[in-house]
């Protein structure tokens, strides 16, 4: 409680009984004399909100210590909020905010909003089976990594991240997918969206994207003040011919797995970007969006080990485990590790340290590998229950894309697409249609078709869900 000519605040002390009344804080204004500007508070107080019903209020005499008052100026004051209903007293137990505060006051009538189409099934890509999530394992790799972390730990946070989980993922990157990173190299990153936010800070020029992607990666980088052209995209993945007549200096790509059209950078595409960006000076940011879920042969490894000087490689835990942990990492050149830690400042601000211990003793007990190949296994198995489907009941849409991720992109006619999902939200049905993922610039004709994420649904659901989704195909 603050009383205006006292300069300080004043707070009502705990008493030695439970029941000695709540803190408050309130402002005595100055009008008119102390019972008038304390009755004045305690009715804002209480018609405000900050004071609910049933609040028992503080006693006289540490209340009026408090403030600065005479005891008998408090006690007046509750006899008379009292006598207006504001408050009650009860002999021997003290003074509350009424039940009824503010007698006669109209009910406000509030209208209901026009209730959404309800989803009944969760067909929207990008997103793993969130009941999936391996509980016991992490709780065990928590609990070992709490055991067990150096008292710094809890300190302020290193901008580079934990160095267990750096050295885990370098070990894991180089087995796994081919990486090639020092744990000096790795920035740990709260996902892939921040890790573009840093590195758009230390870019320039213009940024070339491929014809098909999410929207919001171009709009980050057009937020750091970047231009994006687009890349023709095609079965063997963005047309790296096409790069040395952007202008751009760098190109951002998804190549294991193309997003959302589904197929890998050629080959031949490969070393192609590699040798533009030797030659131009620039740089290749490796989206290795799902890169790990590859379900008709061993996954292909990173572009990045191909020349680690000129690749930024980018990864999360969001498909593989769960968005929900907010860890993601970036391999980046030695040359640009001091530009990256720049633009994200001092101190680790976004990933919990304990979350990152976790996640370094789970990839390092081998937790993370087992995980991983019982999600291929779930992952596949709705792949070709999808494709077995779609054969059975709607033969004439294609799936392309090869059989990897957590996504599929169905082919429809020419025209249909914006028709197929009025009928998906008809039936309850939340999907994405290709359209939304063109670039505004592209140059090819648009595709019609719909983007379904079958990371999402529960086993229990998956074929309900199905088919509604044969019901809503043209």
């Amino acid at each position: 409680m603050r009383s205006a000519d006292s300069g300080a605040g004043a707070r009502t002390a705990p008493e030695a009984d439970s029941g000695a009344g709540a803190d408050l804080h309130l402002v005595l204004d100055g009008a008119g004399n102390r019972r008038e500007q304390l009755m004045r508070a305690l009715r804002d107080a209480i018609s405000s909100g900050r004071l609910s019903p049933g609040v028992r209020l503080p006693p006289y005499r540490s209340f009026a210590a408090d403030l600065g008052i005479a005891r008998n100026t408090v006690g007046e004051a509750y006899a008379e909020l009292v006598a207006e209903g504001w408050l009650t007293a009860r002999q021997g137990s003290g003074t509350y905010v009424a039940r009824r505060a503010e007698p006669g006051a109209p009910t406000p009538v509030r209208r209901r909003p026009p209730a959404p189409r309800r989803v009944v099934h969760d067909l929207m890509p990008s997103s793993p089976d969130a009941s999936a999530f391996p509980r016991a394992a992490w709780l065990t790799s928590a609990r070992r990594a709490l055991s067990t972390a150096p008292s710094e730990a809890f300190g302020v946070g290193d901008p580079r991240g934990r160095h267990e989980l750096r050295t885990a993922l370098a070990e894991y990157l180089a087995r796994a997918r081919g990486v090639r990173a020092t744990a000096d190299q790795i920035i740990v990153c709260a996902g892939f969206a921040h890790a573009l936010r840093l590195l758009g800070a230390c870019l320039r020029g213009t940024v070339a994207v491929e014809s098909y992607g999410l929207g919001f990666h171009r709009d980050l980088l057009a937020g750091a003040g970047l231009d994006t052209v687009p890349l023709t995209v095609d079965s063997g993945g963005a047309r790296i011919g096409e790069l040395p007549g952007t202008g751009a200096d760098s190109v951002l790509l998804t190549p294991a797995h193309q997003y959302p059209t589904g197929g890998p950078l050629a080959a031949e595409r490969r070393a192609a970007v590699v040798d533009w960006a030797r030659a131009r000076g620039g740089l290749l940011l490796e989206d290795d969006y799902d890169g790990e879920f590859r379900y008709d042969r061993q996954p292909i490894g990173a572009v990045q080990g191909l020349d680690p000087d000129r690749v930024v490689y980018l990864g999360s835990a969001s498909k593989s485990l769960s968005p929900a942990l907010r860890l993601g990492w970036m391999a980046v050149p030695e040359s640009l590790v001091d530009s990256v830690l720049a633009a994200k400042g001092v101190r680790e601000l976004r990933s919990s340290a304990l979350e990152q211990l976790t996640l370094a003793d789970f990839i390092a007990c081998g937790a993370y590998d087992r995980q991983l190949r019982r999600m291929r296994q779930v992952y596949r198995r709705r792949r070709d229950q999808l494709v077995a489907t779609l054969a059975e009941r709607a033969p004439h849409i294609g799936v392309s894309g090869i059989a990897a991720g957590l996504h599929a992109v169905l082919e429809l006619p020419p025209g249909t697409e914006a028709a197929a999902l009025r009928s998906a939200r008809r039936l309850g049905l939340a999907l994405d249609g290709l359209s939304d993922y063109r670039h505004p610039a592209a140059g090819m004709p648009p595709r019609d078709g719909l983007v379904i994420g079958y990371g999402t649904p529960p086993d229990h659901a998956y074929g309900a869900a199905l088919d509604a989704l044969c019901l809503a195909l043209p």
